[in-house]
C-alpha cells in the first residue's frame, strides 16, 4: 500500500525552488498571453450553436429501408445534460485539485484550455458531419410515425413523408457520428493523458496499478458509447467513429500544452519548464562593499561566469514569462 501511495507523491526535484507561479502572481499574465485562444474558443461555441440550430441533410429513406430503422424509441440511458458534467466539469475539478497541490498556474490554465478546445473542436467536427451526412437513427421509424402507421406516407419517388414531431424528425437524421461518444472520448481521453503524465505511468518501474487509473476514464467513455447502441439511438459504426474523433482531437490538444506522457518531463506543461529555465538564467543582484550592485545568474553560482554587471538598482527582471 505504501508503494502504491508513493506513486502519487511529489518529487522534490519536480518543483523548482522559488518557481511557485500561482493564479495570484501570474494568472493575469498567462491569460493575456492566450487571449486569442480564448477568443477562438468563444467562436467555436457560437459555431457549434449554429450547427445545432440548422437542419441536417434529410437523406432519402425508402419503405424497404425502414426494416432496419424500426428499433424502439427509448430514453437516453446517459442524459444529454450529463455529458458536459463528466466529460468537462469532472476533469476540470481534478485539474484544480492538482493546482492546489502544486500551485502551478501554467498546469491549471493549459489543462483547462486544452480540454475545452478538445471538447469544442470535437463538437464542431461531430455536428458538422451529422448535418452533412443526415444518417437516420435506428429508431427513425417511430420518430417519423409515432402511431406506427406508414401506409401511404411515401412520395412519388418512394421517399418517406413523416408526420411526427419536427424536433424528433430533425434529431432522427443525426445518427452519424455519435456525439455522446465523441465528447466522452474527447474529455475523458484528455483526462486519461493528463493523469498518465502526472503519475508517471510510463516511468519503466513496472507499476501496473497506474494503468488501471488511466484506463478508468477510457472505460467510462466506452460504456457511454455502448449505451448509445443499446438505446437504439446509434448504429455501432456511429459510436466507433465518434470514439476515434474524440481520441484523436483530445490527443492533439493535449500535446499542444504537455509533453507526451511517456516523456521524462511528461508530468508538467511546456510553459512550466520554460519558466524554470528562465529562473535559472535570471540575473540576481549581490551587494558589494563599494555600494555597487553586480547581477549574476544562478548558473554563475554553479561555477559559470557572471552574465553582466549593472549599477541600476531599479532594474527589474520578470521571471516565469511564457
Amino acid at each position: 500500500m505504501r508503494n502504491f501511495l508513493h506513486m502519487f507523491q511529489r518529487n522534490p526535484n519536480e518543483i523548482e525552488l522559488g518557481c511557485q507561479h500561482t493564479i495570484k502572481s501570474h494568472g493575469t499574465t498567462v491569460a493575456k498571453h492566450h487571449r486569442h485562444d480564448w477568443l477562438i474558443l468563444l467562436l467555436l461555441v457560437v459555431l457549434d450553436v449554429i450547427l445545432n440550430v440548422i437542419k441536417p441533410f434529410y437523406r432519402f429513406v425508402g419503405k424497404d429501408m425502414m426494416t432496419d430503422l424500426k428499433y424502439p424509441f427509448k430514453d437516453n440511458t446517459v442524459p444529454v445534460w450529463s455529458v458536459p458534467l463528466y466529460a468537462g466539469v469532472l476533469p476540470i475539478i481534478i485539474f484544480v485539485l492538482f493546482y492546489l497541490r502544486r500551485r502551478d498556474v501554467y498546469d491549471l490554465h493549459h489543462s483547462v484550455l486544452g480540454i475545452l478546445f478538445a471538447l469544442l473542436i470535437t463538437a464542431v467536427i461531430t455536428d458538422s458531419i451529422k448535418d452533412a451526412v443526415g444518417r437516420p437513427r435506428p429508431n427513425f421509424f417511430w420518430r417519423c410515425f409515432p402511431d406506427g402507421k406508414d401506409e401511404g406516407n411515401y412520395d412519388a419517388l418512394g421517399d418517406v413523408i413523416c408526420h411526427g414531431k419536427a424536433s424528433d424528425i430533425k434529431e432522427g437524421h443525426k445518427s452519424f457520428p455519435s456525439g455522446h461518444t465523441s465528447w466522452s472520448f474527447a474529455g475523458l481521453g484528455f483526462l486519461s493523458l493528463y493523469l498518465a503524465g502526472k503519475i508517471k505511468a510510463f516511468d519503466s518501474k513496472g507499476h501496473v496499478a497506474k494503468l488501471c487509473l488511466i484506463f478508468l476514464p477510457l472505460l467510462v467513455a466506452a460504456l457511454v458509447g455502448i449505451s448509445r447502441v443499446d438505446d437504439y439511438w446509434h448504429h455501432w459504426t456511429d459510436v466507433f467513429t465518434g470514439g476515434i474523433i474524440g481520441l484523436v482531437v483530445s490527443t492533439f490538444c493535449y500535446l499542444q500544452f504537455f509533453p507526451p506522457p511517456y516523456h521524462t518531463e511528461g508530468w508538467g506543461p511546456y510553459a512550466y519548464f520554460r519558466a524554470t529555465e528562465e529562473l535559472r538564467r535570471a540575473p540576481q543582484r549581490i551587494s558589494l562593499d563599494n555600494g555597487m550592485y553586480t547581477e549574476q545568474s544562478s548558473e554563475m553560482q554553479n561555477g559559470n561566469r557572471p552574465s553582466r554587471l549593472s549599477s541600476n538598482r531599479n532594474e527589474d527582471v520578470e521571471l516565469g514569462g511564457i
